[in-house]
């Protein structure tokens, strides 16, 4: 959602401010078919919320979002394996709701007396802060001022929360979380506003888009380590990710959207919100539904999310593995999860290069573990503690680790 300020995308948005496949492997299915034990899961976020995303306990929950779309579009993002909306245009209106709830399609939207109107029984699972409060705000008779004070923000947090405690307040920051040569949050902007702006939502997110903005692919990671910095752990986040051109004429391929999704997941984000707007050379609010290659792939990702849900929702075991790439400038970040005898492994190559990365496990591994590369059709012989594996640029995959019984 970032953009320089003369950009129709960041007028545009202004405007709206506020508003399966099998794993490999038989011990994959068998994993899967099952929750994990309530020691393993983590807490579930949700539940302080008796109206928000997920009330109640679900393990195979995880939020996949799409920004500021028509109502009527629902059951196309549905297909793809969306299953939020976030924002609805000069909305939430009586007539957007009964839309979404007749297709089942939960959304989170600016609080306003339609939405607080409506009682328990409808799609709102969250009220939104408007969008970006941290970039630049456009002035009345023109050019732009500062950023949103950050005690305003927490000022209208506590005012949402008290109208209506039943939901999560959203809210969504922009690109300087992740870039500090951005120039669009003004000129008396600063670092040390973020912790601020953190204490103003129950679910905190932010935008960076790469590809579009010509930034590395890695910012993704980079903006969720500080938002994990910056906010307490009672906050949850979540990230954006590009899936069109925006308003350039650079469009994530479906390898760089692939890594971006997995690079969000590894460093943390519990969800993932979709922007699918295209601004140049033509507007097109549901870019995304139009483009049948990179719908293919954001689908066969939503998907792999969705079956995996109950594996990611457990908790991270951060000393399981230990990674050694053999270019030490392009780093291999994991995220480790356990389960029994199994353990998966969650790899992303961090830059735009090729790397052999080796995996090794302290506790050790045995002659009899098996190494399955989750959709990949492949497994990996171990070699002492670990394997080894090679990523091309930007790489993702995800292994299943089987141990041999002692």
């Amino acid at each position: 959602m970032d953009a320089a300020p003369t950009t129709n995308r960041r007028r545009f948005l202004h405007l709206a401010a506020g508003t399966t496949l099998a794993l490999a492997g038989t011990p994959a299915a068998s994993a899967l078919a099952a929750p994990p034990p309530a020691t393993q899961r983590l807490p579930n976020p949700y539940a302080r919320w008796a109206n928000g995303p997920c009330p109640r306990p679900d393990p195979a929950y995880f939020p996949i979002g799409v920004w500021l779309q028509e109502p009527d579009l629902a059951p196309q993002y549905q297909q793809a394996g969306i299953n939020l909306y976030v924002g609805l245009w000069e909305g939430p209106t009586a007539e957007q709701l009964a839309t979404l709830d007749r297709y089942g399609m939960p959304v989170i939207a600016t609080q306003n007396a339609v939405g607080l109107g409506t009682g328990e029984h409808n799609p709102l699972v969250g009220w939104s802060h408007q969008d970006e409060p941290d970039n630049a705000q456009p002035l009345p008779e023109g050019g732009y001022g500062p950023p949103v004070d950050p005690a305003v923000i927490v000022d209208r947090y506590e005012q949402m929360a008290a109208a209506d405690p039943t939901r999560p307040v959203f809210l969504n920051l922009g690109q300087g979380v992740a870039n500090d040569d951005w120039i669009g949050r003004g000129p008396d902007a600063s670092l040390e506003d973020y912790p601020k702006y953190a204490k103003g939502a129950d679910i905190i997110s932010f935008d960076v888009y790469p590809v579009a903005d010509n930034l590395p692919l890695w910012y993704v990671a980079k903006g969720l380590d500080r938002l994990r910095e910056w906010c307490d752990e009672d906050r949850v986040l979540w990230n954006f990710v590009e899936t069109t051109n925006i308003s350039s004429d650079r469009r994530v391929s479906p390898h760089e959207f692939r890594a971006e999704v997995w690079m969000s997941l590894v460093h943390g984000s519990r969800g993932i919100l979709y922007f699918v707007h295209s601004f140049a050379p033509t507007f097109d609010a549901a870019k995304l539904l139009h483009d049948p290659e990179m719908l293919a792939a954001v689908t066969a990702t939503n998907r792999q999310i969705q079956r995996l849900a109950p594996i990611l929702n457990t908790r991270s075991d951060p000393d399981a593995v230990l990674v050694h790439s053999s270019d030490p400038r392009v780093p291999v970040d994991v995220m480790v999860k356990r389960r029994g005898r199994v353990t998966y492994v969650f790899a992303v190559s961090m830059r735009d290069a090729p790397t052999t990365a080796t995996f090794e496990f302290p506790a050790g591994l045995d002659g009899r573990s098996r190494v399955v590369v989750v959709d990949e059709e492949r497994t990996i012989t171990t070699v002492g503690r670990g394997f080894t594996d090679v990523f091309a640029p930007y790489d993702v995959h995800i292994y299943q680790v089987v141990h041999a019984h002692h």
